[in-house]
């Protein structure tokens, strides 16, 4: 069951990153252009969330600090995003990002939350780290070293504020309930900025504004999937199996449209799957 719920937070993940990318052509790299983005999103995420958990809020102290921690990381994480996809082709984008995602969470679930080291785990790391590197084109290189960083630190503290969140000995809200603290905080955070922040105005137009509630819809979900993970799946097992998963469901969206898999492509799947397979035989 929860690994079937991981791969339902895999295939919405994998998508999330063509309508980051589309809205950055269509609204452009700046600060303001960031917080609408997280804005729109948050509150798209919201209300699904809200809808699902019956229109019932929840909150906690340690829940609301974390979630308000875990919005700040989010908005960091939009703005770098849309920064360095102005900069790089989505698949160095995609490197950073999901080896972020994999490398923090897996290093805090061992170092910091005392989750064993296994055989599996480690053949798994190793083996995805190298089938994301095979799938950097060429042509993908530029200026904003910062950027590449913010988005691999940013997308990786989203996992381990969600395992710490998950651990601590405090009173916590619910799943649901912590997922729209976080967007309920985003939403107050892009606001704040908007307010401060008047460089120029942002026009959405349809485009735009349909990336906007996919990409809500399709970030909140899966975030909180992952959550629910968390009880019976160690972090430094799961996100591993995020980032491998993804990169197979991305590599078969890709035979449906026109930009086909390369070689490299396929051989960076078959990797990832042998990291999956050997996690899930030695746990």
């Amino acid at each position: 069951m929860y690994y079937g719920i991981i791969m339902a937070a895999v295939t919405m993940f994998a998508f999330q990153f063509l309508f980051n990318r589309e809205y950055e052509k269509q609204c452009g790299g700046t600060l303001r252009a960031a917080a609408v983005f997280s804005l729109g999103t948050s509150l798209v995420g919201f209300a699904i969330l809200l809808a699902m958990n019956r229109f019932r809020l929840e909150f906690t102290l340690f829940s609301f600090l974390i979630a308000l921690a875990a919005a700040v990381n989010n908005l960091l994480y939009s703005y770098c995003s849309i920064k360095a996809l102005g900069k790089i082709n989505l698949s160095l984008y995609s490197v950073f990002a999901m080896l972020g995602g994999m490398t923090l969470p897996f290093i805090a679930g061992i170092a910091f939350f005392h989750e064993a080291i296994t055989a599996g785990k480690l053949v798994c790391f190793a083996l995805i780290a190298v089938s994301l590197f095979l799938t950097v084109e060429k042509g993908s290189g530029g200026s904003g070293k910062w950027y590449y960083a913010g988005v691999f630190v940013m997308n990786g503290m989203s996992g381990v504020y969600s395992k710490l969140f998950k651990s601590a000995p405090y009173p916590i809200t619910g799943d649901r309930g912590y997922t729209m603290l976080i967007a309920l905080c985003c939403v107050a955070l892009c606001a704040a900025v908007l307010l401060i922040d008047r460089s120029g105005k942002i026009r959405l137009n349809k485009k735009a504004v349909g990336c906007i509630s996919a990409y809500g819809a399709l970030c909140n979900i899966a975030n909180y999937l992952l959550l629910i993970g968390l009880d019976k799946i160690p972090a430094s097992a799961q996100y591993p199996m995020v980032t491998g998963g993804v990169m197979a469901v991305s590599t078969i969206i890709c035979f449906f449209t026109d930009q086909k898999p390369t070689k490299k492509n396929v051989a960076s799947v078959a990797l990832s799957f042998l990291g999956i397979l050997a996690l899930v035989l030695f746990p």
